[in-house]
């Protein structure tokens, strides 16, 4: 009997080849959909969970305030004091790493690379993390100055099938040399800390434990059990008070759980993280396009429903029963349902790269046959079976057969309220995804186009080291000569994310009361390059530059330039600050020589903050101002040039305007994933549209035929037949709007820099939903209205 069933039902399907075809099609780019956010999905949620200790993992968070108005965090930098005292004062610390990641040249006999991902680490390391060591000793692998441990692809890059155990390397200069003493599995895509070396910390000779404001280190705490996270964040309060006492400031160090950082944290880890609330967003997304193929199905099955009114009154009256009937179309439903299973997964490996592209992951498609996604399958399979199959199978199978023979069976008003509640529904959903993606790109093309209040346009920012900074001077002179060169200068951090945290006072001010300040490294040119506007005073010159060097010392006297916000927190004016005397921290001294107008130097979710520009030779970029005439022979030249001048530096580049998109990552991501699904939700619907409206078409043929006899004309048949349809999407306009509005406004919010939302945005995204409609049932319209009346007639 079941195999007699899916016999009729395939033949059933075979017969109405372009209805089939639509619904497996439908259904199959929704599951689709919904196969590739999963995956996505699972990739996110299972960051870290190979780590074996990680719930016992902490990230050492510090917070500062000098006794002063302004309050600021320094985020997941703490000082190399952090790591040993908590160790030594806390029975709850088993132990503690420092880590921190530099940009440095790697040298290897005639093969050299500028590598992004190196990171120093104390030898606790693999103590506390899982990380595979394939080769060499754990407890000694990056226990002495100058040891490197190689990942398996940096490995092969630079000694291809050889042992590199052993083997010397330059890291950083001409002069340093390291030893490799490791082979390291490389990270798991799933990992928030990446890197292709592990050096040695003691290679920085920073473990002097001389203050808790040398902050440019991320420290890690390996606690004893995953209830001592609780415990010792209750004791550290009353701790740095007791540091801290008389020293005219508040440090308080906050525990972040490992396994929690990269999708709850606001504070960055060795890549960026990824918003729980986005994840959401994803999901909802993903649910909803599933909902909108499912009432696709449904929507289009019914519309089958009156062409096959005499198949099965014909059915009914040569013995088939209710129950029968029902059961046919319903293993036409599983049939069909099993088709778009096993379309869906093609479409899905298919669209692997694209979407893996889209998320910027390496999502495997391995995993779509791991038993959570087979299971998960089979279950969507059965549910949409049961769910949106059983609807169409009860309305069929529940004809009346005298009235289906003679051809006037007619749906219940109850069955015409649920196809209009459930296209209204797929166009409430619709119309939510395209208002909110619609706010999304205007909200990312304002941030990608807002003015910052200096110009990131054709920057290229190059490695800087000592080796460069020692021929800086030559180095200028030489990329000048090329007219397409504007300026160079160099910096420590790029302009585009200021990270350093110092503090500030007036010479009016008591020691012990200082400003929470950032502060960056320039020379006499970072104005000029950057296009920054100087409101009150003067640019630094060569002679400031010249008058202070790398080391601190309390006998230079620096100049400085603020932005407006600090000055303003010191309680001047721009043009009272300029000749100011003023100290940026207790070792550099000196008068301010200019201020700026303000500037955006970190993300926009972040409101400008005072900042202090210094003099210094030293910087880890070098920043080239190009006019962008022709980038390929400009980047070519300097090039030739780079490599004449430093040939032990690799020659790489990237662009500022890169290193500015990059602050958005999960904003971009998540615009371009609504992007494309909000598409695929469109037509989804758009489909479903085209079933229902072909259903109804068919039932009023004889009304149309009628208005035709009588005269009326193609345009006005279109509207009559698509007027229903309108006021269905207008309905479902005004139900999504006030849904939106709130969705997208708390959005926002996240920034502190976004666009209004205007009452526009819903009027174009309600007339691009309403000419969707229109196109979408006229074609059915335009097509029932040129129909030959004559055969429909002959049917009355």
């Amino acid at each position: 009997m079941l195999k007699n069933y899916f016999k009729v039902a395939f033949r059933g399907l075979w017969k109405n080849k372009f209805s089939s075809f639509i619904n497996i099609f439908g259904l199959s780019i929704g599951l689709s959909s919904c196969l590739l956010i999963g995956l996505y999905i699972r990739h996110e949620l299972s960051y870290d969970q190979f780590q074996q200790k990680g719930d016992r993992i902490a990230r050492v968070i510090m917070e500062y305030k000098f006794d002063g108005a302004f309050e600021s965090k320094a985020g997941n930098f703490t000082s190399t004091k952090v790591a040993p005292t908590f160790k030594r004062v806390f029975p709850e610390v088993e132990n503690a790493v420092r880590m921190t990641l530099y940009n440095q040249p790697i040298l290897y006999k005639d093969k050299f690379f500028n590598e992004k991902s190196i990171i120093y680490a104390d030898p606790s390391f693999f103590k506390m993390f899982s990380f595979k060591l394939l080769k060499g000793d754990a407890k000694t692998a990056i226990s002495e100055p100058n040891e490197i441990v190689f990942t398996q692809t940096a490995a092969k890059r630079y000694f291809g099938d050889e042992d590199p155990i052993g083997k010397l390397v330059k890291v950083g200069s001409d002069t340093g040399v390291y030893k490799v003493t490791g082979l390291i599995a490389d990270c798991p895509s799933n990992s928030q800390i990446k890197y292709d070396f592990l050096v040695s910390f003691s290679s920085l000779h920073a473990d002097q434990e001389e203050t808790y404001w040398d902050a440019n280190y991320t420290t890690y705490l390996l606690l004893k059990n995953e209830a001592a996270i609780k415990n010792l964040q209750a004791k550290l309060p009353a701790f740095m008070k007791k540091e801290m006492d008389g020293k005219g400031a508040t440090i308080n160090f906050y525990l972040e759980p490992f396994k929690w950082i990269h999708l709850h944290s606001e504070y960055d880890s060795f890549e960026p993280n990824n918003s729980i609330t986005y994840i959401y967003i994803i999901g909802i997304v993903g649910v909803l396009i599933l909902v909108i193929a499912c009432f696709t199905y449904i929507n289009l099955s019914t519309a089958r429903s009156i062409e096959r009114a005499k198949e099965v009154s014909v059915r009914k009256v040569i013995g088939a029963g209710k129950k029968q009937l029902f059961w046919q179309f319903i293993g036409e439903s599983a049939l069909l349902c099993s088709f778009a299973v096993v379309l869906s997964y093609i479409f899905s490996i298919l669209a692997l790269p694209y979407f893996n592209n889209l998320t910027q992951r390496q999502l495997e498609s391995s995993t779509f046959f791991s038993v959570q996604f087979i299971g998960g399958s089979l279950l969507i399979v059965a549910l949409v079976t049961l769910l949106a199959g059983s609807y169409p199978a009860l309305i069929i199978s529940g004809f009346d057969p005298i009235k289906g023979l003679k051809g006037k069976f007619k749906n219940s008003a109850s069955g015409q309220l649920m196809r209009n509640s459930l296209i209204v529904f797929q166009f409430v959903i619709s119309v939510f995804l395209i208002v909110s993606t619609f706010i999304m790109q205007n909200q990312l093309y304002y941030i990608q186009h807002k003015k910052l209040g200096f110009d990131r346009d054709h920057v290229l920012v190059l490695p800087m080291n000592q080796s460069v900074a020692d021929k800086l001077d030559i180095i200028k002179q030489e990329f000048k000569t090329d007219p397409s060169v504007v300026s160079i200068s160099h910096c420590f951090w790029t302009p585009v994310n200021i990270l350093s945290g110092f503090n500030m006072r007036s010479a009016a001010m008591p020691e012990n009361s200082q400003l929470a300040v950032n502060a960056e490294r320039i020379d006499e040119d970072y104005i000029k390059t950057m296009g920054m506007d100087i409101v009150a005073g003067s640019d630094l010159t060569r002679q400031d530059v010249k008058d202070v060097s790398h080391e601190k010392s309390e006998d230079n006297i620096f100049h400085f330039i603020l932005n407006e916000s600090a000055a303003k927190a010191l309680g001047w004016t721009p043009q009272q600050a300029v000749g100011k005397k003023m100290f940026l921290d207790a070792t550099r001294p000196g008068y301010v020589r200019g201020v700026v107008k303000d500037f955006n130097f970190q993300s926009m979710h972040y409101a400008i903050k005072p900042l202090v520009l210094f003099p210094d030779n030293y910087g880890r970029s070098l920043l080239v101002k190009i006019n962008g005439a022709d980038l390929k022979k400009t980047i070519a030249g300097i090039r030739s040039k780079w490599g004449s001048l430093v040939p032990s530096i690799p020659f790489t580049y990237r662009f500022l305007d890169d290193d500015y998109d990059k602050l958005y990552g999960s904003e971009l991501r998540l615009g371009k994933v609504m992007d494309v699904f909000s598409a695929i939700a469109i037509v989804l619907a758009c489909l479903g549209l085209f079933g229902l409206s072909s259903y109804s078409i068919q039932q009023r043929m004889k009304e149309v035929t009628i208005r035709k006899v009588l005269g009326a004309s193609v345009s006005n048949l279109t509207f009559v037949l698509s007027k229903n349809f309108l006021w269905l999407s207008l309905i479902a306009i005004v139900i999504a709007f006030p849904f939106t509005w709130y969705a997208m406004s708390e959005w926002l919010q996240g920034f502190n820099y976004h666009i209004n939302i205007e009452w526009w945005m819903f009027v174009a995204a309600g007339a691009a939903v309403i000419l969707i409609v229109f196109i979408t049932v006229s074609f059915q319209s335009v097509k029932a209205a040129f129909a030959n009346p004559i055969k429909t007639l002959r049917m009355e």
